[in-house]
C-alpha cells in the first residue's frame, strides 16, 4: 500500500518523489582474469613497473536503471618481462531518476566509478596475493579530477 494514501484516498499533503535520485541497487564482480606467465618467480629485486588502465562503460537496463562497469587493468613488468596481468570488471546497478543530462554524465564517469573502485581494488589485491606475490594495493583514484580533465578536453577536441 502506498504511503501517500490515507484510508484509500490520496493524501494531498504527501510529497511525490520528483527530486533527483542516484542510488546503488547492486554491486557484483562481472568478470576477472589473472595471468602470471612465470608464477611468483622474479629474477632480481622486486621492483616492477606498474601500468594501470581504467575504463568505465554504461548499459541502460531500463529508463531508470543503468549497469555501470568499471574495468581495471593492472600490468606489472620487470625488465620487459610480464610479471602479472590482472583485469577486473566490477559492475553495479544504479537507479538514476530525474537527473539532468550533465548529472547523468557525471554520475557515469565520476560518482559510480568512485563507488565501484574499492570493490575492484580489493579484487585486484586478492588475485595478486593468491598468485603468490606480495600484497598489492592500488592507489586511490580521484574520478572527479579525471572527469573534470576529460570534460575540459572535449571542447578542445571539438574545436580541432
Amino acid at each position: 500500500m502506498s504511503s501517500n494514501m490515507a484510508g484509500g484516498v490520496p493524501d494531498p499533503n504527501a510529497q511525490v518523489d520528483t527530486g533527483p535520485t542516484l542510488a546503488l541497487q547492486n554491486v557484483y564482480l562481472k568478470d576477472c582474469s589473472y595471468e602470471a606467465p612465470n608464477g611468483p618467480r622474479v629474477d632480481g629485486n622486486w621492483n616492477p613497473q606498474i601500468n594501470l588502465d581504467l575504463h568505465t562503460s554504461a548499459n541502460a537496463l531500463s529508463p531508470e536503471l543503468r549497469e555501470i562497469v568499471l574495468t581495471v587493468t593492472v600490468a606489472a613488468k620487470q625488465n620487459d618481462a610480464t610479471i602479472f596481468l590482472v583485469e577486473v570488471k566490477q559492475a553495479g546497478i544504479f537507479l538514476m531518476r530525474n537527473l539532468a543530462e550533465d548529472d547523468v554524465k557525471r554520475a557515469i564517469s565520476s560518482v559510480c566509478p568512485s563507488v565501484l573502485f574499492p570493490y575492484a581494488r580489493a579484487a585486484v589485491s586478492h588475485l595478486v596475493t593468491q598468485g603468490g606475490f606480495p600484497q598489492f594495493l592500488l592507489p586511490p583514484v580521484n574520478f572527479d579530477a579525471l572527469y573534470a580533465q576529460s570534460a575540459s578536453q572535449q571542447p578542445q577536441s571539438a574545436a580541432n
